[in-house]
């Protein structure tokens, strides 16, 4: 009878499979306690709450999972590949050692680039509740597209930065955030002119207080009692009906306090 051969296709049988499935097991317990201790640690620092209400967190629920869980997954994933690695080397499968090096540097890069993308997406969203409520008292329809854009902006650069890792050409990224820059500031600037206008004189009206809550004004033939001053708008009532009186229209067409 035919014995079998030692080795088959570069594979060492007998102590070599012995020592394999060993690492196999092995790096299924440590993927299974990967996932136990980051999804333990981020549920520590508090991440769960702190992502409740983004669309990342929403659109994890409804995989049946969570950013917690996923994270961790991701993270246990990785693991089990760079196992994979290891046990690859164990076999002493024919495969060259430069390959495998590069193999486990991509897979590093790959790791670290996908979870810069997935903050970025969390701190975007994050970003975004977080500058909507702040402007929510601000009753222009302006502001609307700021916390949008703030959302973006913040994945833009988590896109950037991963895609470095992946060692893609670090001069044109450097040029689209360059262009991106110039986009939003030069750009935005032009679009929200307005805006910026109306906060430069919400400024103004409130360090000279020509009026204040209480008062009966008038303003571009809008008259009625002050009920709000920000930073953006006059709130002026009269008789159930509220005007909102931008900023820059006070400063413009001036105001006629009503002394009783």
């Amino acid at each position: 009878m035919q014995s079998v051969p030692d080795r088959v296709e570069g594979v060492t049988l007998g102590g070599d499979l012995v020592t394999a499935a060993a690492l196999v097991a092995g790096g299924l317990v440590v993927w299974g306690g990967t996932v136990w201790l980051v999804r333990r640690v981020l549920l520590r620092f508090g991440v769960d709450e702190a992502v409740e209400g983004t669309a990342f967190e929403r659109a994890a629920q409804g995989v049946g999972s969570s950013t917690v869980g996923l994270v961790s997954q991701v993270c246990g994933i990785f693991l089990v590949l760079f196992g994979a690695l290891y046990v690859v080397e164990t076999l002493d499968v024919a495969l060259s050692r430069p390959f495998v090096v590069a193999v486990n540097e991509f897979l590093a890069r790959l790791f670290v680039a996908v979870l810069v993308v997935i903050v970025g997406v969390l701190v975007g969203d994050k970003a975004e509740l977080v500058v909507g409520e702040r402007l929510r008292s601000v009753k222009l329809p302006e502001v609307t597209v700021i916390p949008r854009l703030v959302k973006y902006s913040v994945l833009y650069i988590a896109v950037l930065v991963a895609l470095s890792q992946l060692r893609v050409a670090t001069g044109a990224l450097l040029i689209l955030l360059a262009a991106y820059a110039f986009g939003l500031f030069f750009l935005g600037g032009l679009a929200f002119k307005d805006l910026l206008s109306s906060a430069a004189a919400g400024v103004y009206l409130l360090l000279v207080e020509p009026y204040s809550i209480g008062d009966e004004v008038e303003i571009d033939g809008s008259r009625g009692i002050v009920q709000e001053v920000d930073v953006f708008v006059t709130l002026v009532e009269r008789d159930g009906e509220e005007y909102l009186i931008p900023n820059r229209k006070v400063l413009r067409e001036g105001a006629t306090r009503v002394r009783g």
